[in-house]
């Protein structure tokens, strides 16, 4: 005599259970993103010092390294969203975002998209493989 025995319920609950709680989790992903972006962008320049048109001076970045602070502006500019239910992400920027991120013909590229996300990974990785709260 052949036995079945068949979890489908039990695995129904715990994804509904773990769906429930990824909106949440996503959210403070985007939150984390949201603070790295801060820390990589919210630093002074190692490149060439210029005059500030309203007066004082600011160190520029050096080609390759992430923008520096200058106005706060691009710093600033980003908010926490999550794409979809599950997706953490940024949203914003400023219009000059992209020509600093990627470069341009008349200056060298700022990168800092991929050092915002390396410095969140390890945060966000622990926020995703935190117990889930799971009942049956």
């Amino acid at each position: 005599m052949l036995i079945s025995i068949n979890l489908s319920t039990i695995a129904s609950q715990a994804v509904a259970q773990v769906e429930a709680e990824l909106p949440a989790r996503a959210m403070q992903a985007s939150h984390i993103l949201k603070n790295s972006s801060q820390e990589i962008l919210g630093h002074e320049g190692g490149g060439r010092t210029y005059r500030k048109p309203a007066g004082g001076s600011y160190s520029a970045s050096a080609p390759g390294s992430p923008p520096a602070i200058r106005t706060g502006t691009l710093m600033r500019s980003w908010r926490p969203i999550v794409f979809g239910q599950y997706n953490p992400g940024l949203e914003g920027g400023t219009p000059y975002a992209g020509f600093l991120e990627y470069g341009t013909s008349k200056m060298a590229a700022r990168p800092f998209v991929d050092k915002i996300v390396e410095l969140s990974e390890p945060e966000i990785t622990a926020i995703y493989n935190a117990p889930y709260n799971l009942h049956f």
